[in-house]
């Protein structure tokens, strides 16, 4: 299942708009806030498909019957530029546990490149509720590498995927390696350059999140 957040008028898309605007875009601390409240607006959308049970909480006035979550999520995110999105998940989700992978593309000279990952650290996600925030879902190749090695660590009842923006070619791919997830994007596009970034896209949102990186 694919949801686009900008299909529908609402706020989101005035986020994107700042996110995409080059006017705009190099105020570090706006860029990541658009990112964060994308992930905001997502995990509130994610929250009504999970389970719920009741429960009985004492007020100063008596008891009161609730709906609680009957476990609380792993939510995930592939350093650095998944950071933003992942904290506008917490911001909802504030209990819940988190999974961190180090990933990066290293380019060859030919113009193709290999994911190179040199860490991670997760939770036990046997059964339980995976939410996995990319902000650019472009190929895929990251985020499958990822995926693959957080499910070393059990294999979820419910996998999300949660992107600022991603690429038909990308959604594609990760679906037919998992075609249960649901993943929640700010906005789609279609293209994707000889290199893989997304088009129009947005830049690298991790140097536009943190300042541009060496290459080494």
């Amino acid at each position: 299942m694919v949801y686009n957040l900008s299909v529908q008028n609402s706020i989101v898309s005035v986020w994107m708009s700042e996110i995409r605007d080059i006017s705009v875009q190099t105020d570090r601390m706006r860029f990541r806030r658009n990112i964060e409240r994308i992930g905001e607006v997502a995990a509130y959308e994610i929250s009504r498909g999970l389970r719920y049970e009741e429960r009985v909480v004492q007020t100063p006035m008596g008891e009161s019957s609730i709906m609680a979550l009957q476990q609380q999520p792993v939510i995930a995110t592939i350093l650095r530029a998944g950071i933003p999105l992942q904290q506008g998940l917490i911001n909802y989700f504030d209990r819940a546990d988190c999974a961190f992978v180090a990933a990066y593309r290293r380019h060859h000279r030919d113009g193709s490149f290999d994911i190179e990952q040199d860490y991670v650290t997760c939770p036990p996600v046997q059964d339980r509720t995976l939410i996995m925030a990319d902000p650019m879902l472009a190929t895929g190749a990251s985020l499958l590498s990822a995926l693959k090695s957080l499910h070393m660590h059990g294999t979820p009842d419910q996998l999300h995927i949660v992107a600022a923006i991603a690429c038909t070619e990308g959604i594609e791919r990760l679906l037919r390696k998992y075609p249960n997830a649901t993943i929640w994007a700010g906005d789609i596009d279609d293209e994707l350059t000889a290199k893989g970034y997304i088009v129009p896209g947005l830049g690298d949102a991790g140097d536009l999140a943190y300042g541009i990186k060496q290459q080494g």
